[in-house]
């Protein structure tokens, strides 16, 4: 076999001997027909230059490459582009099939006895329908309206704190896949415990992809004409409601079949479901740490009064119901505050009222925030909207599921999507000069089928 011939290292500031300017290339894998300018070098050779990064520098590596190597090198191309041809195949494949909706009730019912025989059960259900709902959104990431396909931040996410791995977005959707359909048929409880274990790591490998397809938006939004308005980019807008509708389905049931497993369970909880769940709590909790992000922003922050029954109680997921209140009390804890701060007068507080009806819970949540002007109010639900500033740009080394989604206009559209999953709604009005009402719409009843796009 023919061994490499030459390897030279050359740094992209420093000019190559005999050469006009110093080495460029436009992308990190870049194949050069012809040698640089005068660089003396065997015309029977073709020239790689492949770039790596270094804390201090950037260089290139530069291998010059015998026919036969180079013979080898596309031998095995070819067999790659073969695969990814099957793989794609094999995702609209999947991508074609129909999708199962669940229900909260079903949830709930199904998992009050997480025997062996109800978790292999579910096993094997997860096992046929997450790949289609993963092949649907990984066909999706194929073909974005407006070019986001080929943002930065959608194409490439760092995945170590050290920036030394990256991987396109739609690359680990084609990883689940790939996971998800090698795994063999699930037949026993040795079978389901390798299933819990690989999609609880499928759930973390997709932690980071609502951050980085946010600030994707944000870098089309830049590039886009500013005559462009957010309400006339509507195959954006329907793109990324089924995206997001689809992953929180994804990690609903991924989350909720992992959390049968455990041993020792909050009392009243089956998975990640509280059967008796106060929403007065679950308020007071998120409102306080709405207020601490108010207090870290301004150094001042907003009182919030909550009224309602502290002992009703009813069926629902707490960190869907914290992450809509969050969103929803950060929202109006800083319309009051930046109303108010150069004001004699004190911040007047944020109200929440939680009312027990027949067939919904609603929770209202009233500022005196200065309302939205009725132009605004149509672009509220829209991703390319926000009246925060953008707290990250394309020169970020990293995004983490911990990132504050200030700024992105992801608050109210995402939290509209949490809560029709399961059936209920929001709804925003406002009074322009005086404050706004969001009401928030949560099913009883529980027993509405997942909307799947």
């Amino acid at each position: 076999m023919c061994a490499l011939r030459h390897v030279y290292l050359l740094d992209v500031n420093r000019k190559i001997s005999g050469s006009r300017g110093p080495l460029r290339s436009s992308r990190p894998f870049h194949l050069l027909i012809n040698p640089p300018p005068r660089l003396s070098l065997p015309l029977s050779v073709d020239v790689f230059f492949f770039e790596t990064s270094t804390l201090d520098r950037r260089r290139f590596l530069l291998f010059v490459l015998t026919s036969d190597l180079i013979a080898q090198i596309m031998a095995v191309k070819k067999a790659a582009e073969s695969f990814s041809k099957a793989l794609a195949e094999e995702v609209h494949r999947w991508g074609g099939m129909k999708q199962t909706g669940v229900s909260l009730r079903y949830m709930m019912e199904f998992g009050a006895r997480p025997t062996q025989k109800n978790l292999l059960i579910s096993a094997q259900f997860l096992h046929k329908e997450l790949p289609i709902r993963i092949a649907r959104r990984a066909i999706e990431l194929e073909s974005l309206p407006f070019g986001l396909s080929e943002k930065p931040a959608v194409l490439k996410v760092l995945g170590t704190p050290s920036g030394s791995m990256s991987q396109e977005v739609r690359d680990w959707y084609l990883d689940s896949f790939r996971d998800l359909t090698s795994f063999p048929e699930i037949r026993d409880t040795s079978n389901e415990l390798a299933f819990t274990r690989m999609i609880k790591m499928i759930k973390v490998r997709h932690n980071n992809v609502v951050p980085a397809m946010a600030l994707g938006v944000q870098q089309l939004k830049r590039d886009l004409n500013r005559k462009v308005v957010p309400e006339e980019l509507e195959e954006i807008h329907q793109f990324l409601d089924r995206f997001y509708m689809s992953r929180i389905g994804i990690r609903m049931l991924i989350g909720q079949h992992v959390a049968l497993h455990d041993p020792d369970p909050e009392p009243g909880c089956i998975g990640q479901i509280n059967t008796r769940l106060s929403p007065m709590l679950v308020a007071r909790a998120a409102s306080e740490d709405a207020r601490s992000v108010c207090f870290r922003e301004y150094g001042v922050a907003p009182e919030v009064d909550i009224y309602g029954d502290p002992k009703f109680t009813f069926p629902y997921v707490p960190s869907h119901l914290h992450l809509m209140v969050f969103e929803l009390v950060k929202n109006s804890l800083r319309a009051v505050q930046e109303r108010f701060m150069n004001s004699d007068k004190d911040a007047p507080p944020v109200r929440i009222i939680v009312a027990d009806g027949i067939e919904d819970v609603t929770i209202k949540i009233s500022d005196e925030g200065g309302g939205i002007p009725r132009s605004g109010l149509r672009k509220i639900f829209t991703y390319l909207y926000s009246t925060a500033k953008n707290p990250l740009d394309e020169n970020c080394e990293g995004v983490s599921d911990g990132v504050t989604m200030a700024g992105y206009g992801y608050g109210l559209p995402i939290s509209r999507l949490y809560a029709r999953y399961f059936g209920g709604d929001l709804q925003i009005i406002s009074m322009e000069g005086y404050g706004t009402d969001a009401y928030l719409h949560l099913s009883r009843l529980g027993d509405s089928q997942e909307p799947l796009p």
